[in-house]
């Protein structure tokens, strides 16, 4: 039983490679006809009509490298996605250092990836062809028979057994081993011409701390003036009142000590109240549910409290340090509080993982869609939050929905 897993799971193994050499293949052939058309574009550039056209198939051409981008994880190391262009004047997309590698990948890629992928898949359907042309040795001519991998004649049902068997095993081996090494091979070329440099990668390391730095203390200053607003307007003003009202009971306890108590009680009342308030104030810096629940069970407590039907998927996520699990919680919070309000979802789910480099959290809504930064939706103040901690939020919203919001903090265990 052991032996028929460890087959199996080298069979799926070769099964996801020859998928990985089929869409490198199916990129490649895509990337023949872009790759002709951005020289072609950059030609027209020189009478200006190639000013109009090109922003768009650099933005198609960004597209493919960054799902290139995500695929090279399976078999070599990652790389980050370098991200849509956007709406960018077409100077400022090939001034981004991504840019140059995007072209510089088409072209390898373009040969590379028809190529290896195209030998991946025959490598992984290469048991069949052998089946199927041992099987019909009777189309060929007598004088000149079949010969496959051993250059061994096949002319009759006798040597289709004796000599179609052994190649058959053989090509069976190169079915399961062939193609994950055709598609580590692959990936490699693509990771080669898609990674930055070490001067690139300090660069733009540089670039993104000077980024998230801006955001964190912009976040951090909008945070001191909510936190001071909320003291100002509700705890400030509730023990001014608590102040006055045992003023005036102090005042009253000489003249009518009878009507003392009504004016305690109110006094109270309002000490509690400003309790309450400064509670949720010191909350929203950070929440005691995270210290005495851990992540998972305050983002269980929040989606517990969600307005909207939610589910919860959470895996195993072991021991998250502090600045992660605020950052995700506030993240996760506000996504729901979103969906609530924003959306018109009618069911929210919420998946929650860790891997060895990072924990991730999903927030899939099937709400109408179109969130945006800037629209009163809070996804800025998120992001800015994420990023404080070199973590990453990504938004998938078209008009219609659903919804996606996708939040990963680096959290190496």
């Amino acid at each position: 039983m052991n032996t028929l897993s460890k087959t199996l799971a080298v069979a799926g193994r070769s099964a996801r490679a020859a998928g990985y050499c089929a869409a490198s293949f199916g990129c490649g052939l895509a990337l023949i006809v872009l790759v002709p058309v951005l020289v072609y574009s950059s030609v027209l550039c020189l009478v200006g009509l190639g000013l109009l056209v090109l922003p768009y198939e650099l933005r198609l051409l960004r597209r493919l490298a960054d799902v290139e981008r995500d695929r090279l994880g399976r078999w070599v190391a990652p790389v980050a996605r370098a991200g849509v262009h956007g709406r960018r004047r077409l100077m400022v997309m090939l001034s981004d250092p991504a840019t140059g590698r995007d072209l510089r990948w088409a072209p390898g890629t373009m040969v590379a990836g028809t190529v290896l992928g195209l030998l991946g898949v025959a490598l992984f359907l290469f048991p069949v062809a052998v089946l199927v042309l041992a099987g019909l040795w009777w189309l060929f001519p007598a004088g000149e028979p079949i010969r496959l991998i051993l250059d061994a004649p096949i002319d009759s049902w006798g040597s289709a057994i004796c000599v179609g068997v052994p190649q058959l095993l053989l090509a069976v081996l190169l079915a399961l081993f062939g193609p994950p090494l055709v598609a580590g091979a692959t990936a490699s070329v693509s990771r080669w011409l898609l990674a930055p440099s070490a001067a690139e990668a300090l660069a733009e390391r540089v670039a993104t701390l000077d980024r998230t730095r801006t955001g964190a203390i912009d976040a951090h200053g909008s945070e001191l003036r909510r936190i001071e607003r909320d003291l100002h307007d509700g705890t400030q003003a509730r023990l001014v009142n608590l102040a006055m009202q045992l003023g005036l009971a102090e005042r009253t306890f000489g003249i009518d000590p009878a009507a003392v108590g009504p004016l305690l009680t109110r006094a109270r009342e309002g000490a509690e109240e400003a309790m309450a308030e400064l509670r949720d104030v010191l909350r929203s810096v950070y929440p005691p549910i995270l210290a005495d629940r851990g992540l998972a069970g305050a983002v269980a407590a929040v989606v517990a409290r969600c307005a909207v039907p939610a589910t919860l998927d959470v895996g195993e996520l072991g021991d998250v340090p502090a600045r992660i699990e605020v950052a995700v919680y506030f993240a996760v919070t506000e996504a729901l509080t979103n969906a609530a309000k924003h959306s018109r979802a009618e069911s929210v789910s919420v998946t929650l993982t860790r891997t060895r480099a990072a924990v991730r959290a999903e927030v899939v809504d099937d709400g109408r869609g179109g969130a945006a930064e800037g629209g009163g939706t809070g996804l800025r103040g998120m992001r800015q939050r994420v990023e404080a901690v070199d973590g990453a939020l990504r938004v998938q919203s078209p008009p219609g929905g659903p919804t996606v919001i996708t939040v990963e903090c680096p959290c190496a265990s």
